[in-house]
């Protein structure tokens, strides 16, 4: 399949943590395993919150601006052309910031595999999503979000 990114149509997301805007790249495209999102960060705006997923790995490619990127050694700097890899496990946590004057855009690609289950070790959550992972298009059969400490017996 094919497509241009002007002939779709950008998501605004709008929360008390972050505002951003996104074209589902991959989804235009109907991509079955490999995701990709044009984000665009205003300044002064952080992406969604520091997570890591345990089965999708994912990766940015910047395009324009600069800002950090926060991960598990810290934050560092971003800059057009860089290119980072998060793997599916804790030391793919990740948070993408626009600290600059101008907006930061990048591509954010990821393997679309399910079931996943995303931690967000600052929120003390984790999210299930069975049937359709992060990110798909396909109605799913389960998903939720948990406080980490959630504990039941298993006969219970």
């Amino acid at each position: 399949m094919h497509v241009n990114e002007e002939d779709i149509e950008w998501n605004e997301y709008e929360t008390p943590e972050t505002t951003f805007r996104r074209k589902e790249l991959g989804n235009a495209v109907d991509a079955e395993k490999l995701g990709c999102s044009l984000y665009e960060l205003p300044p002064g705006e952080r992406s969604w919150p520091y997570h890591y997923h345990t089965a999708n790995a994912e990766a940015i490619y910047v395009l324009a601006g600069s800002g950090q990127i926060r991960t598990p050694d810290g934050n560092s700097d971003l800059e057009p052309g860089d290119f980072l890899d998060f793997p599916a496990d804790e030391r793919g946590g990740h948070r993408v910031i626009n600290d600059s004057d101008e907006p930061l855009r990048y591509l954010a690609i990821s393997t679309m595999e399910e079931p996943d289950v995303t931690i967000y070790p600052e929120m003390e959550k984790f999210g299930v999503y069975v049937g359709s992972p992060p990110g798909g298009r396909e109605e799913r059969t389960f998903e939720g979000y948990f406080p980490m400490d959630a504990e039941t017996d298993y006969w219970e």
